[in-house]
């Protein structure tokens, strides 16, 4: 069996936390691992191979971490705008032998319990090898209106239900039949393609053709962006399970959260004081909660010193460029929030401070009118794009490491404490040939400094 594992989506209900260059299934929410890579090590001891689907801007996000945790076996394709779920599994799928039966699982997603899910999965091979198209409907444990119902009995699949009101959803959850849609699915790739044909067949015929001119190697598969954007928009639920006759139920209780609101995130951190606040820290530096006469609050930081005085049933969201406050119970309205901000500060929705790049990572230390200071890590082998600014030049300081420097025609090594200056409109590299880390200190100045002010000449990553 394969793991068609769906990376995409930007989390914007998590923001600040999640951005679209750094969404919710890559942050190190839990014991320093993402809830990418608590999936893939998850369906590893299930599948024989992890086939990714992800947007590119998240690909090297996705092999660093897949590294990180020693994961082989993974392969891409590589979406260059999304299109929806029922075209990334009909397209990943187009690319399997058709007698493949493949576990479909999202990359964000928490599952607490393994034995559960296991069998679960089992279960739901079985019904796959006898032709269904099963989805895993989870037993609700209180009336959620964020999510799609699944009316079922037994393995029989009675009808789908969209979001609820809160006195519906309590009436699904007394008459005990009601199950929360997962977004999880398993069959063999024939019958979903068949199916696929059947009940959408335009949605059918330009994955064909997408899939017919795809570029390719030995482990990525690349969408053109015309044909990407000729495919339409649909999931898979619209486009094939409310439509076929061929669809099973797995119910199961599986300790499963799609961590869709902060409200859902306190639910799973395990780390509270004596009043029930919960704290979550995303960085490699534990946030510092001071704590007064204050209960069942949320705090996801990054470091900083944090005080909560008379306060209750507040989640507060602390990153080194934006802060979130919201009540308990309303966190589902922080899309709202973030449409808002994208309108007001784009890139306040795009990253963080903290940049992950192929070649490593920059932070922002500071910025202001005609100047950006930055740091700079550059892993051991790895180097950055022969290329030249129109609108700003740059100061190098090494701090730590070894670093290659090409300007125009000449390379030289620098060391730490040393330092070089990069003329506006010369072309240049920065490269780490050595063991370590390479870190740096960039100082920018010019009258313009945003990430768009570079011409690319040549780059290891085709960028």
């Amino acid at each position: 069996m394969i793991n068609i594992l769906m990376c995409g989506g930007v989390g914007s209900r998590l923001w600040p936390l999640s951005r679209a260059q750094l969404p919710k299934q890559f942050v190190r929410l839990f014991d320093q691992k993402s809830l990418f890579q608590e999936t893939v090590l998850r369906n590893s001891s299930i599948c024989s191979d992890t086939f990714i689907v992800s947007g590119q801007d998240q690909y090297f996000l996705a092999l660093d971490q897949l590294g990180q945790i020693n994961a082989s076996s993974a392969y891409f394709l590589l979406e260059p705008m999304g299109r929806n779920t029922a075209p990334a599994i009909a397209m990943a799928c187009m690319l399997l032998p058709k007698n493949e039966t493949v576990l479909v699982s999202s990359a964000d997603h928490v599952i607490k319990d393994s034995a559960a899910y296991q069998k679960a999965v089992l279960k739901a091979e079985a019904l796959a090898d006898e032709g269904a198209l099963v989805t895993f409907g989870i037993q609700p444990s209180y009336p959620e209106t964020g999510f799609g119902y699944i009316e079922a009995d037994g393995n029989d699949v009675l009808s789908f239900k969209e979001k609820p009101s809160l006195a519906v959803a309590e009436t699904f959850l007394q008459q005990g039949n009601y199950y929360w849609n997962s977004g999880m699915f398993c069959f063999q790739v024939g019958t979903f393609l068949d199916e696929l044909k059947a009940c959408s067949p335009e949605l059918f015929a330009a994955c064909q053709r997408a899939v017919q001119n795809i570029e390719h190697d030995d482990i990525h598969y690349r969408v053109a962006p015309e044909l990407m954007q000729a495919i339409p928009d649909i999931s898979i639920d619209y486009a094939v399970m409310e439509k076929s006759n061929k669809v099973k139920v797995v119910p199961c209780d599986i300790g499963w959260s799609d961590l869709g609101s902060f409200d859902a995130l306190y639910d799973e951190v395990a780390e509270r004081d004596a009043s029930n606040n919960a704290v979550l820290n995303y960085s490699a530096h534990q946030p510092k909660l001071i704590s007064i006469d204050s209960k069942n609050n949320l705090l996801v930081g990054h470091g900083r010193q944090v005080a909560f005085v008379d306060i209750e049933d507040l989640l507060v969201v602390d990153t080194s460029d934006a802060l979130l406050i919201s009540k308990k119970g309303s966190s589902q309205k922080v899309k709202q929030v973030a449409q808002q901000v994208k309108s007001l500060k784009p890139q306040l929705v795009e990253h963080h401070d903290l940049v992950y790049r192929p070649w490593g990572s920059y932070e922002v230390l500071a910025f202001g009118d005609k100047y950006k200071v930055k740091r700079l890590t550059v892993k051991p082998g790895c180097k950055l794009s022969l290329q030249k600014h129109l609108h700003r030049s740059e100061h190098w300081v090494v701090v730590s490491g070894t670093a290659l420097v090409t300007i125009e025609n000449e390379s030289f090594l620098l060391k730490p404490n040393e330092s070089t200056y990069i003329q506006m409109g010369n072309l240049h590299r920065l490269e780490n040939q050595g063991k370590v880390n390479l870190v740096m200190v960039e100082v920018q100045v010019g009258e313009y400094t945003g990430e768009d002010d570079i011409i690319r000449v040549a780059d290891d990553y085709g960028r």
